[in-house]
C-alpha cells in the first residue's frame, strides 16, 4: 500500500538535505531549513511528467503545498515517528533496493546501448512456459529443474503444441487462463534475460531454456512488428466484476451503449467521462490516462486505442476483464530517434543491475584503487594451510588494509561463522570475504558519494513519514469517526445530489396476458410485493419487478419510457413496462454517498489540521528569493 501511495504522492513529498555548501535559505519550516537550489531542484522534478499542463504549478503555488508537506513531517518527527522500530525496518528496506545499482559496476558501451534501441522500435508477440526454482536450491535441485525443462522443449519440438505445454506444465498462475501468451512486449518490458532471448529467436521457434530470477522459461516468439509508439487517451468505463450475473453485466452493457449514444448526438466527452465513469481516478480527469504503449496494458483495451486514427477519435464501446469502454484518442508519438533515446537507455541500464556489461569483478578492482586497498601476500597465503571447520581459532595477523584500516584473521573467523561456512580451506573464501568488505564500505558512503542517492533516500524517509501521520490523523480517523462523519453530512449535505431521477418499477413479464393481469392488479391499489407474489406464487417465473431509482442513461429501459431514449437491445415494450413518477434532485443520504463524504471530510480534517500546523510551527520564506525562481 505504502507503494501505491508514493506513486500518487510523490508530487508534494520529495525533500532533499541542503547541500554542504552555503546556501541562500530560500525556507524555514520547524527547524529544517530549505535552500533556492534545494526548492528548484524538487519544484521542477515535480512539475514535469504530469498527467496535463493544468496541474503544473508556479514556484509560489508549489510552495504552499510544499510548507503543507513539511509541517506535516515535522509533525511527525516531533511525535517520535521516525525512531519506531517499523519505520526503521522499512526505510532499511528500501535503502536495500535503491542501493543495488550502486553497488555494481556500471558500464555500458555503445553497441549495448544502439541494441537496446533496435529492441526498443520493436515489438515481439511471445508465449512462455516457467519452472520455477527456488531462491535457495541446491546445485543438484537446479540441474533437476532444468533437466525438466528440457524434457519438456523435446515434447514440443516432437509435436506437442506449446499453448496445451504451457497449460499442464507452467507454473506461472496465468497459464491456466492465457495459455502462456504474453501478448507483444518491446525493450524494457521483461526482465533483461527473457527480453534478450525473446529478441534473439526466431518467429515460430523455440528458445532453449531461459534461467531468470524466476525460474527456467522457454520462449515461443509468434511474430515480430514495428513498435507503435505511445499513446493517450481519455476512456468512459462501466466496471463488470469478475462475479457478476448476466444481468449485471448486460446492465453496465446497456449503460455504455447508451453513453456512446449521447456522444454521438454531441454530449462532451470530458463531462461524460466525469459523471459516468467508474473508473474515478481518471474519470476527475475527464477520463484522460496516462501514455502507455501496446504491451503495457491489455490487448482488449490496447488494440482499438492503437486503432484509433486520429486525434479526437471515439470507439465503439470495447469489453475488457474490467468492463466495458468507450476509447477517446488524445494524442499518439513514435519511438523518439536515437540521440533523443540515448539518455534515457542509458539511464535504464544503469538501473538495472542485470543489464550490466561489468561483472562484480572488475567493479572491486576500481574500488581497491579508491579506497588504497593493500594485502599481507604472506599472510594470505598461510590462509592455505588452515581448513575453517579443523581450524576454529586463526593466528592473530592482519591480512589486507582497506580505507587506512586494517583487517585480520579475527574478522575472518567472524565473517566464516556468520556465513555458516564449513570445510573449506581460508583461502577459498578470502576474495569473497575481501569483495564483501569493501562493498560494505561503499554502502556506507552511498549518500556522501552521490548526491542523487542521498536525495531519494530523504524522498522515501519522509514519504513514510507523511503516509503514517496522514493514515493517523486522517484516514483511519475520518472513517471510524461515525459520529463527526454524520455531523459534517448534516451542514452539508446537498453538496452531493441526485439528479432527475425516475423512482419505481420495472415489469418484466412472461407474455402479454400476465402484464395485462399485472397492471391490473396495479390499478387495484396492490404494490410490488404483493402483485409478485399474486402472479408468481411459490413455483413460477411469470414476472420479474426491479425497484428502485434511476438517473438518465443509468438504465435504458427507463430511458426509453421517461427520457424518450433509443429501443433497449433484445427489449420487448409489450411485455416490459415501468410504474413510478419522476422526482427531482434531492440529496445523497450519507450511506448513499459514504465514500465522497468520507473523502470530503478527509479534505475538512486536513484542512483544519494545517491550520493548527500552521500555529504551532514557525514559517519563514524570503520571499525576494522566491521571486527569482523561473516557473516551468
Amino acid at each position: 500500500m505504502n507503494r501505491i501511495f508514493f506513486s500518487l504522492v510523490l508530487f508534494v513529498v520529495v525533500i532533499f538535505q541542503a547541500a554542504a555548501q552555503p546556501e541562500q535559505v530560500l525556507l524555514q519550516v520547524a527547524d529544517h531549513k530549505i535552500s533556492k537550489d534545494e526548492f528548484e531542484h524538487i519544484y521542477r522534478k515535480n512539475n514535469s511528467n504530469l498527467y496535463s499542463d493544468a496541474d503544473r504549478k508556479s514556484p509560489k503555488e508549489y510552495l504552499e503545498l510544499f510548507i503543507n508537506f513539511k509541517l506535516k513531517v515535522a509533525e511527525a518527527e516531533s511525535l517520535k515517528m521516525d525512531t519506531s522500530a517499523a519505520f526503521i525496518n522499512e526505510l532499511a528496506g528500501y535503502r536495500k533496493e535503491i542501493a543495488a545499482p550502486y553497488l555494481t559496476d556500471i558500464e555500458f558501451n555503445e553497441n549495448q546501448v544502439k541494441e537496446l534501441y533496435r529492441r526498443m522500435k520493436l515489438e515481439v508477440d511471445a508465449s512462455h512456459i516457467l519452472l520455477r526454482v527456488d531462491e535457495n536450491a541446491s546445485a543438484k535441485q537446479e540441474q533437476q529443474v532444468l533437466d525438466k525443462i528440457t524434457d519438456i522443449r523435446n515434447e514440443i519440438i516432437a509435436g506437442k503444441p506449446f499453448d496445451e505445454a504451457a497449460v499442464e506444465y507452467s507454473e506461472d498462475p496465468s497459464a491456466q487462463s492465457n495459455k502462456g501468451h504474453l501478448g507483444y512486449f518491446s525493450a524494457f518490458t521483461m526482465v533483461a534475460p527473457f527480453e534478450d532471448a525473446a529478441f534473439n529467436t526466431p518467429v515460430d521457434a523455440i528458445s532453449e531454456p531461459v534461467r531468470t530470477n524466476f525460474g527456467y522459461h522457454l520462449i515461443q516468439v509468434h511474430d515480430t512488428r514495428p513498435n507503435k509508439g505511445e499513446i493517450q487517451v481519455a476512456h468512459i468505463m462501466k466496471n463488470v466484476a469478475k462475479t457478476a450475473s448476466p444481468e449485471e453485466k448486460a446492465q453496465a452493457k446497456a449503460a455504455i451503449d447508451s453513453i456512446y449514444q449521447l456522444l454521438l448526438d454531441g454530449a462532451d466527452f470530458a463531462e461524460m467521462a466525469k459523471n459516468e465513469s467508474q473508473d474515478r481516478r481518471s474519470a476527475v480527469r475527464g477520463g484522460e490516462m496516462p501514455w502507455f504503449a501496446a504491451g503495457r496494458i491489455v490487448q482488449e483495451f490496447s488494440d482499438p486505442a492503437f486503432a484509433l486514427k486520429n486525434d479526437g477519435d471515439i470507439s465503439k464501446p470495447v469489453e475488457t476483464p474490467f468492463g466495458y469502454h468507450i476509447i477517446k484518442r488524445l494524442h499518439a508519438r513514435q519511438v523518439p530517434p536515437f540521440e533523443e533515446a540515448r539518455a534515457s537507455i542509458e539511464s535504464q541500464i544503469k538501473k538495472d543491475a542485470t543489464r550490466l556489461a561489468s561483472g562484480k569483478k572488475v567493479f572491486i578492482e576500481k574500488l581497491k584503487k579508491e579506497y588504497g586497498f593493500s594485502e599481507n601476500a604472506s599472510a594470505k597465503q598461510q590462509l592455505a594451510d588452515f581448513n575453517i571447520s579443523d581450524t576454529p581459532e586463526l593466528p592473530e595477523m592482519t591480512l589486507f588494509s582497506l580505507n587506512n584500516k586494517d583487517f585480520g584473521s579475527k574478522v575472518l573467523q567472524k565473517y566464516t561463522r556468520d556465513k555458516k561456512i564449513q570445510n573449506e580451506s581460508y583461502l577459498s573464501v578470502y576474495d569473497n570475504w575481501v569483495a564483501d568488505e569493501i562493498t560494505k564500505l561503499e554502502d556506507s558512503k552511498l549518500e556522501e558519494k552521490y548526491p542523487e542517492f542521498r536525495y531519494l533516500m530523504n524522498e522515501y524517509h519522509d514519504g513514510i513519514l507523511l503516509f503514517n501521520i496522514s493514515q493517523e490523523k486522517i484516514w483511519n480517523f475520518a472513517a471510524q469517526d461515525t459520529a463527526g462523519l454524520e455531523r459534517f453530512y448534516e451542514k452539508d449535505k446537498d453538496k452531493h445530489m441526485w439528479g432527475d431521477r425516475f423512482k419505481g418499477h420495472i415489469i418484466t413479464c412472461k407474455n402479454v396476458s400476465v402484464r395485462e393481469e399485472a397492471e391490473n392488479l396495479f390499478g387495484a391499489g396492490m404494490n410490488a410485493d404483493e402483485v409478485l407474489t399474486h402472479i408468481n406464487g411459490n413455483d413460477k417465473d411469470l414476472i420479474s419487478i426491479e425497484t428502485g431509482a434511476w438517473e438518465e442513461a443509468q438504465n435504458p429501459i427507463v430511458d426509453y419510457y421517461v427520457w424518450n431514449g433509443k429501443d433497449p437491445e433484445d427489449f420487448d415494450s409489450a411485455t416490459t413496462f415501468v410504474r413510478g413518477d419522476k422526482i427531482e434532485p434531492q440529496p445523497k443520504t450519507l450511506d448513499e454517498a459514504r465514500g465522497l463524504f468520507i473523502s470530503d471530510y478527509q479534505d475538512y480534517l486536513e484542512q483544519e489540521w494545517i491550520k493548527d500546523l500552521r500555529r504551532k510551527y514557525k514559517v519563514k520564506v524570503n520571499k525576494k528569493l522566491l521571486k527569482t525562481i523561473e516557473g516551468v
